[in-house]
């Protein structure tokens, strides 16, 4: 439907590949069949070989290309959140969703995946959307914040007028947070 996602807690297969796990996203849009699979037709060869191109650009645009053969399951942590952008990118969304791209992650990690969202944002012209509670990262890369506190919409606006609005800084920071 055009729309992909990544998690909070990561949901990765902790026995396969970088590169595996990627190419795995790509196979809900083969065209090959049944057939081309168990025969292996020049057809299945040609789109197979499409699939590793494609997963291989899309490691190399999350700084993992490197990477690739390896285990998700040695990977550093931030390493393996890339992992699951790139294949939620595999499936060719027009919607990005990430929740919380950057839990757990260190303050050289957030960076980094502040760049990468940057770049596919810019690159693949996605619409994202993003779930996340560390404000360094939505003021910087978000153009529209909607704030919701307790399920409830209570500010939506550019960065500075979210934060500059009394009910978001009331919601958040509490009166006493006010300086």
């Amino acid at each position: 439907m055009g729309i992909s996602r990544t998690f909070q807690n990561l949901l990765l297969w902790r026995h396969m590949t970088v590169l595996e796990h990627v190419k795995m996203a790509h196979y809900s849009k083969i065209r090959y069949g049944l057939a081309g699979a168990f025969f292996g037709t020049p057809r299945r060869n040609r789109e197979e070989a499409e699939i590793e191109e494609r997963s291989m650009a899309l490691l190399e645009m999350m700084g993992i290309r490197h990477l690739a053969g390896q285990v998700v399951l040695n990977l550093p942590y931030g390493a393996q959140r890339r992992v699951e952008m790139a294949r939620a990118l595999a499936t060719g969304p027009k919607i990005l969703f990430l929740d919380e791209p950057t839990a757990g992650m260190n303050p050289e990690e957030l960076v980094q995946i502040m760049e990468i969202v940057r770049k596919v944002h810019k690159e693949l012209g996605l619409a994202i959307l993003l779930i996340e509670h560390r404000l360094k990262f939505v003021m910087e890369l978000c153009h529209r914040i909607q704030t919701v506190n307790f399920g409830e919409l209570i500010a939506e606006g550019t960065p500075e007028e979210i934060q500059n609005n009394p009910k978001v800084i009331d919601a958040y920071l509490g009166k006493e947070g006010v300086a």
